[in-house]
């Protein structure tokens, strides 16, 4: 009598170290680090938060990193199945940073969107003496915090044809898609962004906006709230929590140097942090030399007014303004290109292991349906409303939730921390020490409870943003509910490919001491 088997398809790999490490700083570098970084470091003491900032990257960043790639390369699957792998009771953690990515991938796009169309703007500077008017009014026919059903066309059929680009780059494989658009994007972006930074320093008041954005405010390292903007801030920029870097890790080959490669990856990340940070206020004090007041007296220095109403603004201003906007526009479509396919990865991994999809397959079923919520929802004259908020919960609530679940799951509910220990020091010439485990067990879960629960007394107790409570509830708190709902769903559902019978490599004797 013969018995067959279902063997899981041989695992997709990267081409080498190389690639992987351009994608994960490709994933790790988005629109965060250029509008977000700036007005964070600006807002909570200036020099003085690269103290708790790279604090936070010691002490959370590289530590979470550092697991997520563990947990990809040992036990070799998306978020779902590793963390099956680790026990069957932890698959709908998995399915839930699935879920989450799923809800950031649909309006991440449209911010893309945004980005392609303000290249054309700004050849013409067509936003012309009101940035504001135009982006609000002209541009997005903002119809606040509703549920609308009015489609912008100059959004939809971009939209359209970047989901499109998008799927076939995933459609494409590892090697074939991810990597090679990392290969092209990640270093053309690094260019461009440069050349953008070297022609902000020569531009007047220059020197005021450098001086407002390094000079060191002490005072605020006692303030709690800078220290939770730091965490915040190294958190949400290194893409760890929520699948991206666990899903990126299991494509690579049995020995694979993990430890260095996540310290390159995270400084790298910062590094770019940092150049933006000198980018946006250098322009920022011209801007403010221009209109004769302080660099601080600006309104508008972070998040999307910054990218798309002050920066015009700027762009208006100087000589040659139409180059200076096609070089940020660009490099922020790229920026959130190369993290988009990242996050997008994570879901089409997870559906393709767990229902035996092909890559295609996957993509398409997948991918489609994504691509069909983000038109329905972030194309109407109600998406930026549902943008700000479903992205205030899905990162503040779900990924932090998310992150602080995988440490105390790891560490106390599997007890695995020191098997994942030995592995690292098992594939990398660098070691980790007992310090990971404390951090990873016990500092990081501390520092995101207090992130989490101040981000929940402040939602709990008013409507973000001034929104009215049924829209919040509907949108931020659906996104949150809906993810958790969907992963216990899907979790329950049974596994179309071979799971269980997977075995991590043996560790040699001298790993495990």
């Amino acid at each position: 009598m013969t018995t067959t088997t279902t063997q899981a398809p041989e695992r997709e790999q990267w081409s080498g170290q190389l690639g992987f490490l351009l994608s994960a700083i490709g994933s790790a570098v988005g629109l965060g680090n250029i509008w977000r970084f700036p007005g964070v470091a600006y807002e909570n003491g200036g020099g003085a938060f690269l103290i708790p900032y790279l604090v936070a990257l010691l002490t959370a960043g590289i530590p979470i990193l550092v697991l997520d790639y563990s947990l990809g390369h040992r036990f070799r699957g998306s978020a779902p199945a590793a963390f099956r792998r680790l026990g069957r009771r932890f698959e709908a953690l998995g399915w839930f940073q699935v879920a989450i990515a799923f809800v950031i991938a649909t309006y991440y796009t449209v911010i893309l969107v945004w980005a392609i169309r303000y290249v054309g703007f700004s050849v013409t500077e067509a936003w012309g003496s009101d940035p504001a008017g135009f982006f609000v009014g002209d541009f997005l026919q903002d119809a606040g915090p509703t549920l609308s059903t009015d489609v912008v066309g100059g959004i939809f059929w971009p939209m359209v044809a970047v989901w499109a680009v998008t799927l076939v780059v995933l459609a494409l494989g590892v090697q074939r898609g991810l990597e090679r658009a990392n290969k092209i994007m990640l270093p053309l972006l690094v260019v461009l962004f440069t050349l953008l930074v070297v022609r902000a320093l020569f531009l007047p008041g220059a020197v005021d906006g450098l001086n407002a954005f390094f000079t060191p405010s002490w005072s605020a390292l006692a303030d709690p709230g800078v220290w939770i903007a730091a965490y915040s801030q190294i958190f949400f920029s290194l893409s760890i929590g929520f699948g991206i870097m666990l899903t990126y890790s299991s494509y690579l080959r049995r020995r694979a140097n993990l430890v260095p490669t996540s310290y390159v990856a995270a400084f790298a990340n910062s590094s770019f942090e940092l150049l933006a940070g000198i980018g946006v206020f250098a322009t920022l004090g011209f801007m403010a030399h221009q209109q004769g007041i302080a660099v601080g007296e600006l309104e508008g220095i972070s998040g999307v007014i910054l990218s798309f109403v002050t920066f015009p603004q700027v762009i208006s201003m100087m000589p040659a303004g139409p180059v200076f906007g096609i070089l940020f526009f660009v490099s922020l479509t790229l920026a959130g290109f190369t993290s988009l396919i990242s996050i997008l990865q994570v879901v089409s991994a997870a559906f393709q292991e767990k229902f035996d999809l092909s890559r295609a397959r996957a993509v398409g079923v997948v991918g489609g349906l994504c691509a069909l919520i983000s038109l329905a929802l972030y194309s109407t004259t109600s998406g930026l409303a549902m943008l700000d908020t479903a992205d205030k919960y899905a990162n503040e609530v779900g990924v932090i939730g998310s992150a602080i679940t995988m440490c105390l799951v790891v560490t106390y509910a599997a007890r695995r921390l020191p098997e994942l220990q030995a592995h690292l020091n098992w594939v990398s010439t660098a070691r980790v020490g007992r310090w990971w485990r404390v951090l990873v067990g016990v500092v990081v879960p501390l520092a995101l409870t207090v992130m989490l629960v101040s981000s929940l007394a402040e939602l709990l107790t008013k409507p973000y943003s001034g929104y009215p409570w049924a829209f919040v509830n509907a949108v931020g708190w659906g996104v949150a509910g809906g993810a958790l709902l969907a992963a216990l769903a899907l979790a329950a559902l049974r596994w179309r490919r071979p799971v269980d019978d997977f075995t991590p490599e043996p560790l040699p004797a001298e790993a495990v001491r």
